[in-house]
């Protein structure tokens, strides 16, 4: 999972890139990056860390322009050495740069296609890179030095009809501006907004309508599934649907968890559709555990507590902080290995022992995954004196990997995996455990916005909405993401891959 940002503005844009980015930081703790133009060169800054401690004061003096993209990553596809931080680059055609949000899931494909055919190198094992060289190769085709709009859309439509898996891009063309693009789909977000200054329109596209806020910009509407936005130089708006078929499929996780609750994705609020969830699960625990002595609700901080507070009102039971968070630790379980997502649980939480002590505790989180996180939190509550724990997940039982740009763990490493409910209450130690119904958590989505008639729910039920997910796939990535295998692939590109990037440091 990742964040995109782009602007074509009339002053600097540096500083806005930043601003935008440090709003997106959820969505990538992993690595950050700025490409701007600047006086038909590209400038660029990318490397591992949180965007604060990426950009120093000597970095921002260096990224002027007008025009720029930027990323924050987790990486999926790939590895995490600063060599696959983006935004990428491409010399030819024209000089371009291509920020991705997403996973292909045809990129062994695509490889080969650019070697054969498109005669072009891949330096990394990311597959932002190959989507950028992809389009890069079908903006090519054009024999004229300068693209018109309507040959960049037909570039677009024919990178969208090669290219499977999910994408929202953003790049910048020299010479011509910035294109963003959306998958046939709509898997990972992408909005549109603009501010006036001094008359003239500036234009920007970000993952989370919530970056736009927080530079000034407003609300224009998502970016539609398949379709493709140009800005051209001179500011100009050009949209275009490049895809010959495209269905609003958007992941659900990005309301269970991802996306900011302030954020409105694809016209559904993320906070209302947590509220929802909250409401449904509420319901299920009343009709199901009627016989439950519940003396307090606590959530496990952030994302599900207004998802608790639901419960808790449903229950006619107590809502209660029994955690505090420190703020400064990553996302656990995209953490490597076990060992080390095991003592994070413990430096990212600290429990108010007077709220557990003697009391029928229910905890709620948004989802279970692995369950090291809900092991170590119920442990926590039993030394704080909780006499019994009861378990609830906002989410289904995630029981498939997600293929679409969230990097799960392998399927081994999920703890839904080939075990039923009662199995996974005694594997993290509750004296029981209730999930969401799939069916409950779609109709708390969609009562936001009931145009959306699915949504991309594969981790749930293995249902893969691009329909071209194999067995074999899935084994392959699966080979991929164990935690053995990822630190032999991490050690092997430290020492093979070369950073193509920075001026100087």
């Amino acid at each position: 999972m990742c964040g995109v940002v782009g602007i074509v503005a009339y002053s600097p844009v540096n500083q806005a890139l930043y601003d935008a980015l440090t709003v997106l930081q959820h969505r990538g703790q992993d690595a950050a990056g700025v490409c701007t133009v600047d006086q038909g060169n590209f400038r660029l800054r990318k490397a591992n860390g949180l965007v604060r401690d990426v950009f120093e004061q000597k970095h921002m003096k260096r990224l002027q322009g007008t025009s720029g993209i930027g990323h924050v990553r987790y990486p999926t596809a790939g590895t995490s050495t600063s060599a696959e931080a983006q935004p990428f680059y491409v010399n030819s055609p024209f000089g371009i740069s291509l920020a991705h949000n997403g996973n292909l899931t045809n990129s062994v494909a695509l490889q080969d296609y650019l070697f054969k055919v498109a005669r072009r190198h891949i330096n990394t094992n990311s597959d932002s890179e190959i989507l950028l060289n992809v389009l890069a190769h079908e903006l090519s085709i054009s024999p004229e030095m300068t693209l018109t709009p309507k040959e960049i859309f037909d570039g677009i439509g024919r990178t969208i009809a090669l290219v499977q898996g999910a994408y929202a891009a953003v790049a910048m063309v020299i010479g011509h501006g910035m294109v963003a693009f959306r998958d046939p789909y709509g898997i990972r977000p992408l909005v549109l907004g603009q501010r006036q200054e001094a008359g003239k329109t500036e234009y920007m596209v970000a993952s989370e309508n919530v970056a736009l806020d927080a530079i000034g910009f407003s609300f224009i509407r998502d970016v539609e599934p398949g379709e493709a936005i140009y800005v051209d130089e001179n500011g100009n708006l050009h949209t275009q649907q490049c895809a010959a078929n495209s269905q609003y499929a958007p992941c659900i996780f990005e309301y269970v968890y991802f996306a900011r609750p302030d954020s409105f994705i694809d016209k559904i609020s993320v906070y209302q559709a947590r509220l929802n969830m909250g409401k449904k699960l509420g319901q299920k625990i009343a009709r199901q555990w009627e016989d439950l002595d519940i003396d307090v609700v606590i959530p496990i901080p952030e994302t599900s507590c207004d998802i608790a507070l639901e419960i808790a009102g449903e229950l006619n039971i107590p809502y209660r902080q029994g955690f505090v968070k420190n703020r400064y630790i990553g996302r656990t379980f995209i953490m490597p290995g076990q060992k080390m997502r095991r003592k994070s649980v413990r430096r990212k939480l600290n429990a108010i022992k007077s709220e557990f002590k003697g009391k029928n505790v229910l905890l709620v989180d948004d989802s279970i995954v692995r369950g090291t996180t809900s092991e170590q939190i119920i442990d926590m509550a039993r030394e704080a004196g909780a006499n019994k724990v009861y378990f609830a997940s906002a989410a289904p039982e995630i029981r498939f990997p997600n293929v679409y740009g969230i990097d799960m763990p392998s399927v081994t490493e999920l703890i839904a995996h080939g075990r039923e409910v009662d199995e996974i209450a005694e594997q993290i130690g509750a004296d029981d455990l209730i999930y969401q119904d799939i069916d409950d958590l779609i109709a708390a989505v969609r009562e936001e916005n009931p145009e959306i008639e699915g949504f991309e729910t594969s981790v749930f039920n293995g249902r893969y909405v691009t329909g071209d997910i194999s067995q074999a796939y899935l084994d392959e990535i699966t080979g991929l993401r164990n935690d053995g295998a990822k630190a032999d692939t991490e050690a092997k590109a430290e020492i093979s891959n070369i950073d193509l990037h920075n001026e100087s440091n």
